[in-house]
């Protein structure tokens, strides 16, 4: 139950060609204490339920535990959320054998494209594409949850 990702900026659209597929991503926080955050998303007829906990130091790994909801559920989850509802689309791109997540945000947080890659461990070697810019790892500003509450548009 121990998630560890590297995330990065996305230089490129180049990375749309090489996906095998996309979803499209409606998600709130009904809590965004950075000790812990408790995220319900949704896509497409299914609902997550998302706790995660506090990052190590350097970002690359936290407690992480999910579980299904039915659309209903989730739809009413959301309805008490905090303010600031994360709208993006989700592109999934393999490479080796790892699997990116490229995610592509609408709304307020307009313009902010930015790639994950899960790992087996903090130092697990992995392909990086060329579409993919700085790493951004640990840097809370790219969290989710802080994006739900000072979104990108504003950052500028």
């Amino acid at each position: 139950m121990v998630e560890i990702e590297r995330k990065f900026l996305v230089s490129s659209e180049a990375f749309k060609t090489e996906a095998t597929s996309s979803k499209q991503i409606v998600q709130g926080f009904l809590n965004t204490d950075k000790e812990r955050t408790v995220r319900v998303r949704i896509s497409g007829d299914k609902g997550i339920l998302t706790v995660k906990g506090k990052s190590t130091e350097d970002g690359l790994s936290r407690f992480e535990w999910e579980t299904t909801l039915d659309k209903a559920e989730a739809e009413a989850l959301l309805q008490i959320c905090e303010p600031g509802v994360i709208n993006k689309t989700r592109y999934e791109i393999p490479m080796g054998n790892h699997l990116f997540e490229v995610d592509e945000f609408h709304d307020d947080n307009e313009g902010l494209v930015v790639a994950e890659v899960e790992l087996n461990a903090a130092d697990e070697d992995f392909l990086k594409p060329e579409w993919l810019g700085e790493e951004v790892t640990g840097k809370v500003e790219y969290y989710n949850s802080f994006l739900s509450k000072s979104p990108y548009k504003t950052w500028k």
